[in-house]
């Protein structure tokens, strides 16, 4: 193949792409920024002891992710939800009875705290938009059927 046509990040194999940074602002509940933290830190002792092991393939990827959790750190704006909630807003919980009759609660958060299956959902979700500024009492879609708002929760 001519030269021409290589770019000069295919010449270069070990070379990481860097972790995509969301375009969307970097909101974070205390334990978002606490997290965000702890994970820097983390970063910071892999990175010590890969070096110190001459790992490079293992330098590579921590040195990349440190740079991403250290840019989230940097641009994160914590976001503390009311006490006592009267709509769904970042940092809130809501609790939806569902179609059936079950509860199921869902916290809107950032979107690097974010854990669908422990509840925490990013708050650029489709469910969170969906929930954004609704109240109890509200309905909304929810798999095909409606759900209904039973509870907010706030900082507590």
């Amino acid at each position: 193949m001519s030269r021409a046509f290589v770019k000069e990040s295919d010449q270069d194999g070990d070379a990481l792409p860097e972790r995509v940074i969301s375009p969307h602002p970097n909101l974070v509940t205390a334990r978002g920024l606490a997290l965000l933290e702890a994970r820097v830190r983390e970063l910071e002792a892999e990175r010590s002891a890969a070096r110190q092991a001459n790992a490079a393939d293992a330098l590579a990827r921590i040195t990349r992710d440190l740079r991403y959790f250290q840019a989230r750190r940097d641009s994160a704006k914590p976001v503390a939800p009311a006490a006592r909630p009267e709509q769904v807003r970042f940092g809130v919980r809501a609790t939806l009875r569902l179609p059936g009759g079950a509860t199921q609660s869902f916290q809107l958060v950032g979107e690097d705290e974010a854990d669908p299956k422990a509840g925490l959902i990013s708050y650029v979700s489709p469910l969170a938009r969906a929930l954004m500024g609704l109240g109890v009492g509200d309905e909304l879609p929810f798999a095909g059927q409606t759900a209904e708002i039973l509870e907010l929760q706030g900082q507590g």
